[in-house]
Protein backbone atom coordinates (compact mmCIF):
# COMPACT_ATOMS: atom_id res chain seq x y z
CA UNK A 1 0.00 0.00 0.00
CA UNK A 2 1.68 3.00 -1.40
CA UNK A 3 0.86 6.02 0.13
CA UNK A 4 -2.19 7.64 -1.37
CA UNK A 5 -2.16 11.20 -3.68
CA UNK A 6 -3.88 13.02 -0.35
CA UNK A 7 -1.39 11.06 1.95
CA UNK A 8 1.32 13.05 -0.73
CA UNK A 9 0.38 15.94 -0.50
CA UNK A 10 0.04 16.38 3.52
CA UNK A 11 3.83 14.87 2.93
CA UNK A 12 5.04 17.58 1.21
CA UNK A 13 2.75 20.68 2.79
CA UNK A 14 4.64 23.06 4.32
CA UNK A 15 2.70 24.74 7.32
CA UNK A 16 3.29 28.18 8.16
CA UNK A 17 3.66 28.43 11.82
CA UNK A 18 0.26 29.46 12.78
CA UNK A 19 -0.78 26.26 11.59
CA UNK A 20 1.39 24.12 13.28
CA UNK A 21 0.11 20.90 15.09
CA UNK A 22 1.65 17.99 15.78
CA UNK A 23 -0.02 14.57 15.48
CA UNK A 24 -1.18 13.47 18.37
CA UNK A 25 0.30 9.74 18.05
CA UNK A 26 2.71 8.38 15.64
CA UNK A 27 2.65 4.64 15.33
CA UNK A 28 6.24 2.95 14.55
CA UNK A 29 5.22 -0.63 12.50
CA UNK A 30 1.94 -1.91 11.12
CA UNK A 31 2.25 -5.76 12.67
CA UNK A 32 -0.63 -7.05 14.95
CA UNK A 33 0.39 -4.19 17.72
CA UNK A 34 -0.07 -1.62 15.42
CA UNK A 35 -2.96 -2.82 13.96
CA UNK A 36 -4.71 -3.86 17.06
CA UNK A 37 -3.77 -0.03 18.35
CA UNK A 38 -5.19 2.01 15.17
CA UNK A 39 -8.51 -0.35 15.56
CA UNK A 40 -8.96 1.05 19.38
CA UNK A 41 -7.54 4.86 18.59
CA UNK A 42 -10.29 4.59 15.97
CA UNK A 43 -12.89 4.86 18.28
CA UNK A 44 -13.71 1.34 18.40
CA UNK A 45 -14.70 0.74 21.79
CA UNK A 46 -15.12 -2.93 24.12
CA UNK A 47 -17.90 -3.39 26.46
CA UNK A 48 -18.60 -5.99 28.21
CA UNK A 49 -21.52 -7.86 26.24
CA UNK A 50 -24.84 -8.38 27.98
CA UNK A 51 -25.60 -11.44 29.60
CA UNK A 52 -22.38 -12.79 29.27
CA UNK A 53 -21.18 -14.74 31.99
CA UNK A 54 -17.23 -14.95 32.33
CA UNK A 55 -15.83 -18.55 33.60
CA UNK A 56 -13.31 -17.19 36.05
CA UNK A 57 -15.06 -15.58 39.02
CA UNK A 58 -13.50 -13.25 40.60
CA UNK A 59 -13.44 -11.26 37.14
CA UNK A 60 -16.82 -11.93 36.44
CA UNK A 61 -17.96 -10.10 39.49
CA UNK A 62 -15.21 -7.54 38.98
CA UNK A 63 -16.94 -6.98 35.15
CA UNK A 64 -20.75 -6.60 36.78
CA UNK A 65 -19.68 -3.96 39.33
CA UNK A 66 -19.33 -1.33 35.97
CA UNK A 67 -21.50 -3.25 33.61
CA UNK A 68 -22.09 -0.01 31.42
CA UNK A 69 -18.56 1.69 31.55
CA UNK A 70 -16.34 0.87 28.52
CA UNK A 71 -12.88 -1.20 29.54
CA UNK A 72 -10.86 1.16 28.29
CA UNK A 73 -12.04 3.78 31.15
CA UNK A 74 -12.25 1.15 33.88
CA UNK A 75 -9.05 0.37 36.40
CA UNK A 76 -6.82 -1.95 34.52
CA UNK A 77 -4.55 -2.89 37.23
CA UNK A 78 -7.99 -3.69 39.09
CA UNK A 79 -9.73 -5.87 36.70
CA UNK A 80 -5.84 -7.60 36.03
CA UNK A 81 -5.53 -8.73 39.92
CA UNK A 82 -5.07 -12.18 40.01
CA UNK A 83 -5.43 -13.25 36.39
CA UNK A 84 -2.76 -16.48 35.34
CA UNK A 85 -1.87 -17.49 31.78
CA UNK A 86 1.03 -17.65 29.74
CA UNK A 87 2.28 -13.96 29.58
CA UNK A 88 3.93 -11.84 32.29
CA UNK A 89 1.61 -9.38 31.54
CA UNK A 90 -1.43 -8.46 33.86
CA UNK A 91 -3.20 -6.14 30.98
CA UNK A 92 -2.19 -9.09 28.07
CA UNK A 93 -3.69 -11.72 29.86
CA UNK A 94 -6.71 -9.45 31.00
CA UNK A 95 -7.87 -8.84 27.22
CA UNK A 96 -7.06 -12.19 26.08
CA UNK A 97 -8.98 -13.71 28.56
CA UNK A 98 -12.18 -11.16 27.79
CA UNK A 99 -11.49 -12.09 24.39
CA UNK A 100 -11.02 -16.44 24.39
CA UNK A 101 -12.35 -16.34 27.65
CA UNK A 102 -11.41 -20.27 28.48
CA UNK A 103 -9.26 -21.03 25.16
CA UNK A 104 -5.80 -22.81 27.25
CA UNK A 105 -7.94 -24.93 28.73
CA UNK A 106 -9.23 -26.13 24.98
CA UNK A 107 -12.48 -24.19 25.96
CA UNK A 108 -14.38 -22.65 22.98
CA UNK A 109 -16.32 -19.42 24.98
CA UNK A 110 -17.28 -16.53 22.81
CA UNK A 111 -15.84 -13.69 23.71
CA UNK A 112 -17.70 -11.35 26.27
CA UNK A 113 -16.84 -7.97 24.78
CA UNK A 114 -18.93 -5.92 22.39
CA UNK A 115 -17.37 -3.58 20.29
CA UNK A 116 -19.18 0.35 19.98
CA UNK A 117 -18.06 2.62 17.12
CA UNK A 118 -17.96 5.93 18.94
CA UNK A 119 -16.33 8.43 16.88
CA UNK A 120 -16.20 11.34 18.59
CA UNK A 121 -13.95 9.09 21.10
CA UNK A 122 -11.26 8.21 17.86
CA UNK A 123 -7.91 9.92 18.40
CA UNK A 124 -6.13 10.68 14.77
CA UNK A 125 -2.88 9.17 14.57
CA UNK A 126 -0.79 7.51 11.91
CA UNK A 127 0.41 3.98 11.55
CA UNK A 128 3.77 4.21 9.59
CA UNK A 129 4.82 0.66 8.30
CA UNK A 130 7.52 -1.06 5.79
CA UNK A 131 5.47 -3.53 4.10
CA UNK A 132 1.95 -3.52 3.73
CA UNK A 133 -0.29 -4.30 7.26
CA UNK A 134 0.63 -7.06 8.63
CA UNK A 135 4.36 -5.84 9.26
CA UNK A 136 7.25 -8.98 8.93
CA UNK A 137 4.45 -11.40 8.54
CA UNK A 138 4.92 -10.55 4.31
CA UNK A 139 8.54 -11.68 4.84
CA UNK A 140 7.89 -15.07 6.54
CA UNK A 141 7.60 -18.01 3.90
CA UNK A 142 4.21 -18.28 2.76
CA UNK A 143 3.96 -21.71 3.80
CA UNK A 144 5.03 -21.98 6.64
CA UNK A 145 2.25 -22.73 9.61
CA UNK A 146 2.07 -21.07 12.71
CA UNK A 147 3.47 -21.94 16.45
CA UNK A 148 0.40 -20.68 17.88
CA UNK A 149 -2.97 -21.67 16.96
CA UNK A 150 -4.76 -20.41 13.98
CA UNK A 151 -7.69 -18.57 16.17
CA UNK A 152 -5.08 -17.19 18.41
CA UNK A 153 -3.60 -15.01 15.51
CA UNK A 154 -6.83 -13.07 15.66
CA UNK A 155 -7.82 -9.73 15.92
CA UNK A 156 -11.04 -7.71 17.79
CA UNK A 157 -14.13 -8.31 16.70
CA UNK A 158 -13.33 -10.17 13.55
CA UNK A 159 -12.30 -13.65 14.46
CA UNK A 160 -9.56 -15.13 12.05
CA UNK A 161 -10.89 -18.36 11.82
CA UNK A 162 -14.83 -16.65 10.50
CA UNK A 163 -12.10 -14.68 8.00
CA UNK A 164 -10.64 -18.31 6.97
CA UNK A 165 -14.25 -20.04 6.55
CA UNK A 166 -14.94 -17.01 3.59
CA UNK A 167 -12.10 -18.48 1.94
CA UNK A 168 -14.00 -22.02 2.02
CA UNK A 169 -10.66 -23.24 3.90
CA UNK A 170 -10.27 -25.12 7.48
CA UNK A 171 -6.95 -24.68 9.93
CA UNK A 172 -4.92 -27.75 9.28
CA UNK A 173 -4.63 -29.27 13.07
CA UNK A 174 -6.35 -25.86 14.46
CA UNK A 175 -2.93 -24.04 13.18
CA UNK A 176 -2.44 -21.26 9.80
CA UNK A 177 0.01 -20.76 7.43
CA UNK A 178 1.88 -17.64 7.16
CA UNK A 179 0.09 -16.62 4.07
CA UNK A 180 -2.68 -16.81 5.92
CA UNK A 181 -2.04 -14.38 8.74
CA UNK A 182 -0.18 -11.54 6.06
CA UNK A 183 -4.10 -11.43 4.03
CA UNK A 184 -5.64 -11.21 6.91
CA UNK A 185 -3.94 -8.83 8.84
CA UNK A 186 -4.43 -6.85 4.98
CA UNK A 187 -7.98 -7.87 4.96
CA UNK A 188 -8.68 -6.54 9.03
CA UNK A 189 -7.47 -3.08 8.00
CA UNK A 190 -9.45 -2.64 5.02
CA UNK A 191 -12.93 -4.07 6.53
CA UNK A 192 -12.41 -2.27 10.02
CA UNK A 193 -12.00 1.05 7.50
CA UNK A 194 -8.34 1.87 9.30
CA UNK A 195 -6.31 2.09 5.86
CA UNK A 196 -6.67 5.86 5.90
CA UNK A 197 -4.01 5.72 8.71
CA UNK A 198 -1.41 4.20 7.72
CA UNK A 199 0.91 4.88 5.05
CA UNK A 200 3.38 1.75 4.16
CA UNK A 201 6.22 1.52 2.20
CA UNK A 202 7.59 4.17 4.91
CA UNK A 203 11.00 3.51 6.77
CA UNK A 204 11.36 6.05 9.72
CA UNK A 205 15.68 6.74 9.97
CA UNK A 206 15.35 9.14 13.58
CA UNK A 207 12.69 9.67 16.66
CA UNK A 208 14.08 12.27 18.92
CA UNK A 209 12.58 15.28 21.53
CA UNK A 210 12.48 18.88 20.59
CA UNK A 211 11.53 22.07 21.44
CA UNK A 212 7.83 22.61 20.24
CA UNK A 213 8.76 26.43 20.15
CA UNK A 214 11.77 25.88 18.04
CA UNK A 215 9.99 23.96 15.63
CA UNK A 216 7.00 26.04 15.26
CA UNK A 217 9.13 28.53 13.70
CA UNK A 218 9.87 26.32 10.62
CA UNK A 219 7.97 25.16 8.05
CA UNK A 220 7.21 21.46 8.34
CA UNK A 221 6.18 18.71 6.59
CA UNK A 222 3.45 16.99 7.97
CA UNK A 223 1.36 14.10 7.45
CA UNK A 224 -1.62 15.57 9.11
CA UNK A 225 -4.36 18.33 8.13
CA UNK A 226 -4.99 20.50 10.95
CA UNK A 227 -8.62 21.20 9.77
CA UNK A 228 -9.72 17.54 10.74
CA UNK A 229 -7.92 17.16 14.21
CA UNK A 230 -10.27 16.07 17.09
CA UNK A 231 -6.93 16.63 19.16
CA UNK A 232 -6.44 19.71 21.41
CA UNK A 233 -3.09 20.47 21.68
CA UNK A 234 -2.09 20.80 25.09
CA UNK A 235 -0.82 24.06 25.70
CA UNK A 236 1.76 22.62 28.47
CA UNK A 237 3.58 20.45 25.71
CA UNK A 238 6.93 22.18 26.00
CA UNK A 239 8.37 18.95 23.87
CA UNK A 240 7.45 16.89 21.08
CA UNK A 241 8.67 14.05 19.07
CA UNK A 242 10.14 14.83 15.66
CA UNK A 243 10.05 11.76 13.65
CA UNK A 244 12.41 11.68 10.02
CA UNK A 245 12.25 9.39 7.53
CA UNK A 246 11.37 8.53 3.95
CA UNK A 247 8.62 6.53 1.70
CA UNK A 248 8.58 5.09 -1.62
CA UNK A 249 7.01 6.96 -4.12
CA UNK A 250 4.58 5.06 -6.94
CA UNK A 251 7.88 5.50 -9.04
CA UNK A 252 10.23 4.21 -6.79
CA UNK A 253 11.52 7.27 -5.60
CA UNK A 254 12.79 7.94 -1.95
CA UNK A 255 10.88 11.18 -0.59
CA UNK A 256 11.62 12.79 2.52
CA UNK A 257 9.17 13.72 5.52
CA UNK A 258 9.57 15.53 8.71
CA UNK A 259 6.64 14.91 11.22
CA UNK A 260 6.13 15.91 14.91
CA UNK A 261 3.77 14.13 17.52
CA UNK A 262 3.01 14.29 20.81
CA UNK A 263 3.53 10.36 21.60
CA UNK A 264 5.15 7.94 19.76
CA UNK A 265 4.51 4.36 19.47
CA UNK A 266 7.06 1.82 19.10
CA UNK A 267 5.56 -0.95 17.68
CA UNK A 268 8.44 -2.55 15.32
CA UNK A 269 9.09 -6.17 16.51
CA UNK A 270 11.66 -8.17 16.24
CA UNK A 271 12.29 -9.85 12.84
CA UNK A 272 14.12 -6.92 11.55
CA UNK A 273 17.95 -8.17 12.45
CA UNK A 274 18.85 -11.69 12.59
CA UNK A 275 21.34 -12.86 15.46
CA UNK A 276 25.29 -13.53 14.23
CA UNK A 277 27.42 -15.49 16.16
CA UNK A 278 30.66 -13.35 15.93
CA UNK A 279 32.79 -15.90 14.44
CA UNK A 280 35.29 -15.97 11.93
CA UNK A 281 34.18 -16.27 8.27
CA UNK A 282 30.49 -15.21 9.23
CA UNK A 283 30.46 -12.88 6.69
CA UNK A 284 31.24 -15.31 3.77
CA UNK A 285 28.92 -15.88 0.57
CA UNK A 286 27.97 -19.26 1.03
CA UNK A 287 26.77 -18.09 5.28
CA UNK A 288 23.46 -17.38 5.68
CA UNK A 289 20.61 -16.03 8.50
CA UNK A 290 17.54 -16.71 6.97
CA UNK A 291 15.67 -19.27 5.99
CA UNK A 292 14.49 -18.02 2.55
CA UNK A 293 18.63 -19.02 1.20
CA UNK A 294 17.93 -22.22 1.82
CA UNK A 295 14.50 -22.15 -0.16
CA UNK A 296 16.64 -20.35 -3.09
CA UNK A 297 19.38 -23.22 -3.02
CA UNK A 298 16.89 -25.76 -3.51
CA UNK A 299 15.88 -24.11 -6.66
CA UNK A 300 19.73 -23.67 -7.64
CA UNK A 301 19.62 -28.01 -7.32
CA UNK A 302 21.23 -28.61 -4.01
CA UNK A 303 20.23 -31.69 -3.10
CA UNK A 304 21.02 -35.31 -1.66
CA UNK A 305 24.35 -35.30 -3.57
CA UNK A 306 25.29 -31.99 -2.14
CA UNK A 307 28.00 -31.67 1.08
CA UNK A 308 25.69 -31.62 4.58
CA UNK A 309 23.87 -28.17 4.90
CA UNK A 310 25.22 -27.04 8.17
CA UNK A 311 21.95 -26.13 10.50
CA UNK A 312 23.06 -23.96 13.77
CA UNK A 313 20.44 -22.98 16.31
CA UNK A 314 17.92 -24.70 18.48
CA UNK A 315 14.30 -22.38 17.54
CA UNK A 316 11.85 -23.02 15.94
CA UNK A 317 12.78 -21.61 12.42
CA UNK A 318 15.91 -23.70 12.95
CA UNK A 319 12.91 -26.96 13.14
CA UNK A 320 11.28 -25.69 9.96
CA UNK A 321 14.47 -25.33 8.05
CA UNK A 322 15.57 -29.24 9.06
CA UNK A 323 12.15 -30.29 8.22
CA UNK A 324 12.19 -27.95 4.67
CA UNK A 325 15.72 -29.85 4.09
CA UNK A 326 14.77 -33.31 4.82
CA UNK A 327 11.56 -33.25 2.86
CA UNK A 328 14.27 -32.67 -0.11
CA UNK A 329 16.57 -35.36 0.88
CA UNK A 330 19.47 -32.59 1.83
CA UNK A 331 22.26 -33.89 4.52
CA UNK A 332 21.56 -31.73 7.43
CA UNK A 333 24.07 -31.16 10.30
CA UNK A 334 22.44 -29.92 12.95
CA UNK A 335 24.75 -27.63 15.65
CA UNK A 336 23.29 -26.16 19.08
CA UNK A 337 24.24 -25.46 22.71
CA UNK A 338 21.84 -26.55 24.54
CA UNK A 339 21.25 -29.96 25.90
CA UNK A 340 18.85 -32.28 23.80
CA UNK A 341 16.59 -33.00 27.43
CA UNK A 342 17.05 -28.88 28.65
CA UNK A 343 13.84 -27.45 30.11
CA UNK A 344 14.17 -24.28 28.25
CA UNK A 345 14.32 -25.95 24.87
CA UNK A 346 11.13 -24.50 23.26
CA UNK A 347 10.49 -28.45 22.01
CA UNK A 348 9.98 -29.34 25.69
CA UNK A 349 7.38 -26.86 26.08
CA UNK A 350 5.18 -27.90 23.39
CA UNK A 351 2.15 -30.35 23.03
CA UNK A 352 3.32 -33.46 21.44
CA UNK A 353 -0.27 -33.85 19.98
CA UNK A 354 -0.67 -30.59 18.38
CA UNK A 355 2.87 -29.81 16.99
CA UNK A 356 3.72 -33.18 15.71
CA UNK A 357 6.31 -31.92 13.26
CA UNK A 358 8.37 -30.47 15.71
CA UNK A 359 8.07 -33.56 17.68
CA UNK A 360 9.47 -35.30 15.04
CA UNK A 361 12.74 -32.77 15.03
CA UNK A 362 13.34 -32.74 18.90
CA UNK A 363 13.08 -36.83 18.44
CA UNK A 364 15.90 -36.69 15.76
CA UNK A 365 18.28 -34.12 17.97
CA UNK A 366 17.36 -36.69 20.59
CA UNK A 367 18.22 -39.93 18.48
CA UNK A 368 21.02 -39.22 15.60
CA UNK A 369 23.27 -37.65 17.54
CA UNK A 370 27.25 -37.76 16.50
CA UNK A 371 27.55 -39.96 19.43
CA UNK A 372 24.78 -42.88 18.46
CA UNK A 373 23.68 -43.64 15.42
CA UNK A 374 19.60 -43.45 14.70
CA UNK A 375 16.67 -44.63 12.23
CA UNK A 376 17.00 -41.07 10.61
CA UNK A 377 19.35 -40.61 7.29
CA UNK A 378 20.46 -37.56 6.46
CA UNK A 379 20.63 -35.85 9.24
CA UNK A 380 23.21 -35.36 12.43
CA UNK A 381 22.84 -33.50 15.62
CA UNK A 382 25.84 -32.01 17.77
CA UNK A 383 24.10 -30.99 20.77
CA UNK A 384 26.45 -28.74 23.47
CA UNK A 385 28.44 -27.53 20.59
CA UNK A 386 29.13 -24.35 19.05
CA UNK A 387 30.43 -23.35 15.67
CA UNK A 388 34.49 -21.69 15.73
CA UNK A 389 34.74 -20.48 12.26
CA UNK A 390 33.76 -20.62 8.95
CA UNK A 391 36.43 -21.36 6.07
CA UNK A 392 36.92 -20.10 2.70
CA UNK A 393 37.10 -23.64 1.66
CA UNK A 394 33.70 -24.23 2.92
CA UNK A 395 34.87 -26.33 6.00
CA UNK A 396 33.32 -25.31 9.51
CA UNK A 397 35.10 -26.17 11.87
CA UNK A 398 32.56 -26.92 15.65
CA UNK A 399 33.59 -27.82 19.47
CA UNK A 400 32.51 -29.47 22.11
CA UNK A 401 31.97 -28.38 25.89
CA UNK A 402 35.20 -30.17 26.72
CA UNK A 403 37.06 -28.14 23.59
CA UNK A 404 37.18 -31.19 21.22
CA UNK A 405 37.22 -29.83 17.75
CA UNK A 406 35.90 -30.83 14.52
CA UNK A 407 36.12 -30.03 11.03
CA UNK A 408 32.86 -30.28 8.40
CA UNK A 409 32.70 -29.86 5.08
CA UNK A 410 29.62 -28.40 3.95
CA UNK A 411 27.77 -26.57 0.79
CA UNK A 412 26.06 -23.60 3.13
CA UNK A 413 25.34 -22.39 6.77
CA UNK A 414 22.66 -21.18 8.23
CA UNK A 415 23.01 -19.56 11.27
CA UNK A 416 19.55 -19.69 12.95
CA UNK A 417 19.48 -18.33 15.87
CA UNK A 418 17.19 -15.50 16.77
CA UNK A 419 16.93 -11.95 15.64
CA UNK A 420 17.20 -8.51 17.29
CA UNK A 421 15.18 -5.33 16.68
CA UNK A 422 16.45 -2.74 14.57
CA UNK A 423 16.35 0.33 16.62
CA UNK A 424 18.80 2.31 14.80
CA UNK A 425 16.31 5.50 14.24
CA UNK A 426 16.74 5.96 18.52
CA UNK A 427 19.23 7.93 20.30
CA UNK A 428 21.85 4.82 21.22
CA UNK A 429 19.39 2.45 19.79
CA UNK A 430 16.93 2.44 22.39
CA UNK A 431 19.24 1.01 24.41
CA UNK A 432 18.72 3.63 27.16
CA UNK A 433 15.14 2.84 27.08
CA UNK A 434 15.69 -0.36 28.15
CA UNK A 435 15.44 -2.54 31.19
CA UNK A 436 19.20 -2.86 31.52
CA UNK A 437 20.77 0.46 29.60
CA UNK A 438 24.36 -1.46 29.36
CA UNK A 439 22.54 -3.84 27.10
CA UNK A 440 21.12 -4.08 23.37
CA UNK A 441 17.18 -4.27 23.69
CA UNK A 442 16.15 -7.91 23.42
CA UNK A 443 12.56 -9.15 23.32
CA UNK A 444 13.30 -12.46 25.95
CA UNK A 445 16.29 -11.18 27.90
CA UNK A 446 16.59 -7.49 27.78
CA UNK A 447 12.97 -5.83 26.34
CA UNK A 448 12.20 -2.00 26.81
CA UNK A 449 10.89 -0.97 30.22
CA UNK A 450 7.64 0.20 30.09
CA UNK A 451 4.96 1.00 32.96
CA UNK A 452 2.69 -2.56 33.39
CA UNK A 453 -0.68 -1.11 32.95
CA UNK A 454 0.26 2.08 30.74
CA UNK A 455 2.97 0.45 28.14
CA UNK A 456 4.63 3.95 28.50
CA UNK A 457 8.44 4.01 28.78
CA UNK A 458 9.67 4.56 32.12
CA UNK A 459 12.51 6.72 30.90
CA UNK A 460 10.98 8.64 28.40
CA UNK A 461 7.34 10.20 28.69
CA UNK A 462 5.43 10.37 25.51
CA UNK A 463 7.05 7.15 24.02
CA UNK A 464 5.38 4.02 24.15
CA UNK A 465 6.56 0.30 23.51
CA UNK A 466 4.60 -2.61 22.44
CA UNK A 467 4.78 -6.05 20.92
CA UNK A 468 7.63 -7.95 21.33
CA UNK A 469 9.61 -4.79 22.18
CA UNK A 470 7.85 -4.75 25.47
CA UNK A 471 8.50 -9.00 26.16
CA UNK A 472 4.99 -9.91 24.55
CA UNK A 473 6.00 -12.19 22.00
CA UNK A 474 2.86 -13.60 20.71
CA UNK A 475 0.03 -11.91 19.34
CA UNK A 476 -2.28 -12.98 21.34
CA UNK A 477 -0.83 -11.20 24.15
CA UNK A 478 0.24 -8.35 22.09
CA UNK A 479 -3.02 -6.84 21.62
CA UNK A 480 -3.43 -6.07 25.69
CA UNK A 481 -0.29 -3.84 25.04
CA UNK A 482 -2.13 -2.17 22.77
CA UNK A 483 -5.45 -1.58 25.06
CA UNK A 484 -3.37 -0.03 27.39
CA UNK A 485 -1.46 2.10 25.27
CA UNK A 486 -5.29 3.14 24.09
CA UNK A 487 -6.61 3.71 27.87
CA UNK A 488 -3.56 5.46 28.51
CA UNK A 489 -3.52 8.04 25.59
CA UNK A 490 -7.66 8.41 25.98
CA UNK A 491 -6.69 9.99 29.69
CA UNK A 492 -4.28 11.92 28.37
CA UNK A 493 -6.81 13.44 25.52
CA UNK A 494 -9.72 13.74 28.04
CA UNK A 495 -11.46 12.13 25.80
CA UNK A 496 -12.92 9.93 28.83
CA UNK A 497 -16.51 9.87 28.93
CA UNK A 498 -17.98 12.34 32.08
Amino acid sequence: MLPDRKMYGLLNRPQSKSGFKPLPVVIIGNGPSGICLSYLLSGYVPYLKRHSIHPHPILQRKLEEAPDISILDQDLEYLSEGLEGRSHSPVALLFDTLQRPDTDFGGTAESVLTWWHETNRAIPHLVLGRNAPGGAWHSIEGSMITLSRGDWMGLPDLPFKDWLKQKRRGLRNNRATAEDIAQYYQHYVMKKGLQKNFSCDTVVTSVKKVSAESISNHAQKDLQESSDSLWTLNEKSTEVFQVDGFFKTVKGDEEPFSIYAENVVLATGTYDGPTWLGVKGENLSYVHHQLSALEEAVKNNIGIMSDPVLIVGAGLTAADAILFAHHCNIPVIHVFRRRVSDPGLIFNQLPKMMYPEYHKVHQMMKEQSAACAGPYECYISFPEHHVLSFGKDKKCIIQDKNGYQKAYKISMALVLTGSNPNLSFLPNNGMDLAMDSDQPVNPKRNPIDVDPFTYECTQEKGLYALGPLAGDNFVRFVQGGALAVASSLLKKANKNPP
